[in-house]
């Protein structure tokens, strides 16, 4: 029987599942794991807390490293004004245990002390867990403040994050006697360590044996960069001569592309849709010595994210008590949407939600554009509508943050429209289990893959979405979801927006609400179909089996 390749006292929870014995640690810079652990952001965290529960359930060899970000991403509130308020509050944790290991990482070339803390597997479900902190007294200010804030507005704050994330999770493996054989970094926020593993080895070869990437941004434009001799100065490549980092990286001009060296360090990437990985290939070809780039679709933890009660109805086929649940779970969200708002919402009524990271290309406001398409759908007396909005945009994304503020000013007058405040993992399970309509309109080929659509669609929630992302690969237009046609690639903006507009008012007035209201048989199957079509497929544990048997083998 295989057993973890981690020390006592951070061994697995469990007995080693002998196909998945090959030792494994995953670097990320959020993981959205429990919503009393406040150390995600969106998505990106989402998907790598169901890695890290899927692969439990698993029983794999696989431990996890991450931040302990002191304040959190931030916590959305409300102001004076009921508008969008941003605050930092300072996170404690009493579940977290003190390993006792201090280490020094240099950043600037300076020491910064380096403290890691332990989540054992059993507290949430997970495989072992290390989170990182610079706020520790051994450090001045400025060094205390680097795991402060995760996705920290300064970009030279946010160097030394990485540094911290990457070469620290590399010292603290070297201080735990572990040298796992495969080193798997979730984006490229943790790259640092390959140059610690080149340190050791002195050998990319010996690197590549090692290294995985995953890469969740489909446009090249999107990866970060920073200038060379500024990565240098900050220590990011550790003691590697600057002629041997631009040999092992290809990087000869001023800009270090964070992603193109991730791919020509690693021995395998992938994307985290099947068009992601088609997409990925085509932006990446024309630059020499990439690895093969193939493609693992996202999904979420079943076992996590569905509801129970729902669940027995699906297993059971039974629709009667499938739509009593979902009563149910509609009352228990619009209780919090009563709290929040003042608005008093039906459970008989069609209830479409859109709810993930406020960003441009996800086009949170699409639906408004059009006020009067936008007010005729709110004011439908023979098919009525109740919309939600909830998400929380980049602290520092002023063009989002106006998107939210501007929802909540255009809903003020109508009862049946609104914005809620607190998105994390407990508000997004309300609305996943107390919608009908899961909405998801980004501009296409912009979704690496968009996850939210499948928890939703375990809970009941049809989803309405435009063809991009994980639901290329689930869709089927009017069986189990509803896909807003794709627009003329050669379109310009306006006019693409437009079309993916008048598509989902056509969609909606069309076909979801005469289906919902007049014909509920029909609606039921959409539903049941979108709840069997998203399992196994879109439970992460098939994600966390295919990441074993198809990228680190």
């Amino acid at each position: 029987m295989a057993s973890s390749f981690l020390p006592k006292p951070f061994t697995h929870h469990y007995e080693i599942a002998p196909e998945y014995s090959k030792s494994a640690v995953y670097f990320s810079c959020e993981f959205a794991i429990d919503q009393s652990f406040k150390v995600y952001s969106g998505g990106l965290g989402f998907l790598a807390g169901s890695h890290m529960r899927s692969a439990a359930d698993l029983k794999q060899n696989l431990c996890g490293i991450g931040i302990l970000w002191t304040y959190g991403y931030y916590n959305q509130a409300r102001g004076e004004d009921r508008e969008l308020a941003i605050q930092f509050r300072k996170k404690e944790y009493a579940f977290l245990q003190d390993t006792g290991i201090r280490f020094t990482v240099p950043v600037h070339g300076h020491p910064v002390w380096v403290k890691a803390m332990f989540l054992p597997g059993d507290i949430f479900g997970t495989v072992p867990m290390f989170f990182l902190s610079t706020d520790v007294e051994e450090n001045d200010p400025l060094s205390r403040q680097i795991t402060h804030r995760l996705y920290d507005q300064d970009h030279l704050r946010r160097i030394a994050q990485y540094i911290i994330l990457g070469a620290g999770g590399a010292r603290l493996l070297d201080e735990l006697g572990v040298d796992p054989e495969i080193w798997h970094l979730n984006e490229a926020h943790g790259l640092s360590a390959a140059f610690h593993l080149y340190e050791k080895h002195h050998s990319l070869d010996e690197v590549k044996k090692r290294l995985i990437f995953t890469t969740h941004t489909p446009e090249e434009a999107g990866n970060e960069r920073h200038d060379f001799n500024l990565l240098k100065d900050f220590s990011f490549f550790g003691s590697v001569p600057e002629e041997e980092v631009r040999k092992i990286t290809g990087i000869e001009g001023d800009e270090f592309n964070h992603s193109l060296a991730a791919l020509r360090m690693a021995r395998i990437a992938n994307g985290v849709s099947k068009l992601h990985g088609e997409v990925s290939r085509q932006m990446w070809k024309g630059y020499p010595n990439v690895c093969e780039i193939t493609h693992v679709t996202n999904a979420q933890n079943k076992k996590y994210w569905a509801d129970h009660g729902l669940e027995h109805a699906r297993n059971r086929k039974d629709s009667v008590e499938l739509r009593h649940r979902k009563r149910e779970l509609k009352e228990r969200l619009f209780r919090v949407v009563a709290d929040q708002t003042g608005k008093l919402f039906k459970p008989d009524v069609l209830t479409i939600v859109w709810a993930r990271r406020f960003a441009g290309y996800k086009r949170p406001d699409l639906i408004t554009r059009d006020i009067h398409l936008f007010r005729e759908m709110l004011n439908n007396i023979k098919h009525p509508v109740q919309m939600i909005w909830a998400g929380k945009p980049y602290p520092f994304d002023f063009g989002a943050i106006d998107i939210f503020n501007n929802l909540i000013r255009l809903t003020r007058d109508y009862p049946n429209a609104t914005v809620l405040v607190g998105y994390e993992l407990e508000l997004s399970r309300f609305l996943k289990n107390g919608s009908d309509i899961w909405l998801n309109n980004p501009v296409v080929t912009r979704e690496a893959s968009g996850t939210s659509g499948m928890s939703a669609a375990m809970n009941a929630s049809v989803n309405l979405s435009t063809f991009d992302g994980w639901v290329c690969e689930f869709a089927k237009d009017g069986k189990n979801s509803f896909i807003i046609p794709e627009a003329d690639r050669s379109l310009s903006p306006h006019d693409r927006d437009r079309h993916d507009l008048l598509g989902f008012y056509q969609l909606l007035n069309d076909k979801i609400l005469p289906t919902y209201y007049d014909k509920p048989k029909e609606w039921d199957k959409i539903v049941l179909n979108s709840m069997n079509d998203v399992v196994p497929f879109f439970d992460s544990d098939r994600m966390a089996d295919e990441y074993y048997k198809k990228i680190y083998k």
